[in-house]
């Protein structure tokens, strides 16, 4: 009989063990300020950043942190470096789960907010920043950095998710419609002096497709014109329908895109598409590639991809014998309604991710801070058409003299990245930012695929009309699982899901001893045979 007792006995540990670990993991203790940053302990701190191939980038990284190490001997900063954000964010949603995640990371509010599904895996920045002593200008931070009045408030509330500040800005881009000026004069039209319209390009873009009788486009003497190429689409459709006031979400995750508005947008850009006149970047390639070949006249790409549009530009990624003189001019998206224009703001942020030692987090934001000094706001801003995040590097006269030597050389001074910076810098109170919400990096992904599904059909010689449309919608929220956000996300198995219910503890109580009475039977019952 003992032995049918520690059979049962054994039976029933490891069902209440396997009832206890189905319930959901406890997650991460909640961050608590400490009094003080004890600088006698050393921390090692990891850094996720993005960049692409541009080496003066990577060079400002690597001299803040040793800059920073000169300031804060005991701490240690590894970056590594990602080509895109979208390999951040897929990393970071892995390493949740196993509790590995960077201390410090470059990244955009919508990513965070599916961060944030995990139990206190983000550190809210609020206390941080408001510290008299260790916060934004704080008396013990070791350096000379913003205070809170220093930051760019507009880029500031971008970063707030529910009404928290989850992260600060690092640096801010918006979309800027490149133009070749002598191409359109040669069609016989006059460039506006400020915003420039939707219905302008797509005329302009229609007229430029003649051709001759050898099949090569008049405009440029080519067999290669694509007149109107956009970077990013769904930037394109979110502006597109901020412009008209149409719903795309709410703050509350409500999805509103499948409206009238995105129907009628789809059904004009499908019948530029079907004329060649318009095009994407997934579908043709990069804008400026075509721009400065004199193969495209409209390209619309980030303020930051400045550095490679133009005949003189300092980045090319063609071959110098394919690069045609022209007169580049900037303006902002193209807009509906050119005397109230409305552009997206974008650009990375960085978020602080918590750990069990505190004082490892205060490191962390002792770092985040190091990054909106004016020497790293100011460097990294001159390198591509970015905009720095804080009015004390904006006001700062080595920042005003860079801007206003525009032209002087082709480098660091190149003239289409700093019309791009002004662009961003005198509308900023017309930029906005989406909804943010555990799912919006979802819906903004679809807001894209809906233009480059309608074009690629029509190329294809399908018909796009409201039928197909209907179906398009449809197709989208299943592929993109918009009618079901939050129902999945990899991270809930961290969360606490509290303690169960007296009805499942019941149910759950009742499968033990089932369980266990079946043990005893079957035990007794072979027991028996064998008398």
């Amino acid at each position: 009989m003992k032995k049918v007792f520690s059979i049962i006995l054994t039976v029933i540990l490891l069902s209440a063990l396997l009832l206890s670990s189905c319930h959901g993991s406890r997650g991460m203790s909640e961050f608590v300020m400490p009094d003080s940053f004890d600088e006698s302990k050393n921390y090692e701190i990891t850094f996720w950043a993005k960049n692409d191939t541009n080496k003066t980038q990577t060079g400002i990284y690597e001299k803040a942190i040793e800059d920073f190490k000169a300031i804060y001997p005991n701490i240690d900063v590894k970056i590594r470096f990602y080509t895109d954000y979208g390999k951040i964010y897929n990393d970071v949603i892995t390493n949740i789960a196993t509790s590995t995640t960077p201390n410090v990371c470059i990244t955009y509010p919508d990513h965070i907010a599916t961060y944030m599904t995990g139990k206190n895996v983000v550190v809210p920045l609020d206390e941080l920043i408001a510290s008299p002593e260790y916060g934004l200008g704080g008396s013990e931070v070791k350096f000379e950095g913003p205070t809170a009045d220093e930051m760019v408030t507009k880029f500031m509330d971008e970063c707030k998710i529910g009404g928290v500040q989850y992260a600060v800005p690092y640096m801010r881009s918006t979309e800027v419609c490149y133009v070749n000026k002598d191409l359109v004069e040669k069609l016989g039209y006059t460039l506006p002096e400020d915003n420039i319209t939707w219905d302008f390009i797509f005329e302009v873009s229609e007229a430029a497709m003649a051709k001759d009788a050898d099949d090569n486009f008049i405009i440029n003497g080519q067999k290669v014109m694509i007149p109107f190429i956009y970077k990013s689409t769904d930037n394109m459709m979110i502006q597109m329908l901020r412009q008209k006031d149409a719903g795309y979400s709410t703050d509350d995750g409500e999805i509103l895109i499948f409206n009238d508005t995105t129907r009628e947008l789809l059904l004009e850009l499908s019948k530029h598409g079907k004329t060649g006149a318009f095009s994407t970047f997934k579908i043709s390639s990069y804008p400026g590639n075509f721009l400065n070949a004199g193969q495209c006249i409209f390209a619309v790409d980030s303020s930051a991809g400045a550095t490679w549009m133009g005949s003189h530009a300092p980045m090319q990624d063609i071959h110098e014998s394919k690069i045609v003189e022209f007169d580049l001019k900037t303006y902002p998206v193209p807009q509906f309604d050119p005397k109230n224009p409305k552009l997206i703001s974008q650009g990375p942020s960085i978020c602080i991710f918590n750990k069990a030692d505190h004082g490892e987090v205060m490191a962390s934001w002792l770092f985040t801070q190091f990054m909106l000094t004016n020497d790293v706001q100011m460097a990294y801003a001159k390198t591509e058409g970015y905009v720095p995040v804080t009015i004390k590097a904006q006001e700062d006269p080595e920042y005003k003299e860079y801007l206003e030597n525009a032209g002087a050389d082709n480098k660091e001074h190149y003239k289409t990245k700093i019309e791009a910076t002004e662009i961003l810098i005198s509308n900023t109170e017309n930029t906005f930012v989406t909804p943010v919400f555990n799912g919006s990096t979802s819906l903004r992904d679809a807001s894209g695929q809906m233009i480059e599904n309608v074009i690629k059909s029509v190329r294809r010689g399908q018909t796009v009309d409201d039928g197909y449309i209907d179906g398009l919608f449809e197709d989208v929220k299943s592929l993109y699982r918009l009618d079901q956000l939050g129902n999945d996300d990899p991270n809930m198995s961290s969360e606490d899901l509290g303690p169960l219910p007296n009805t499942a503890k019941a149910l759950l109580g009742g499968l033990l001893i089932a369980w266990v009475l079946i043990g005893i039977y079957w035990i007794l019952e072979k027991n028996r045979k064998k008398l």
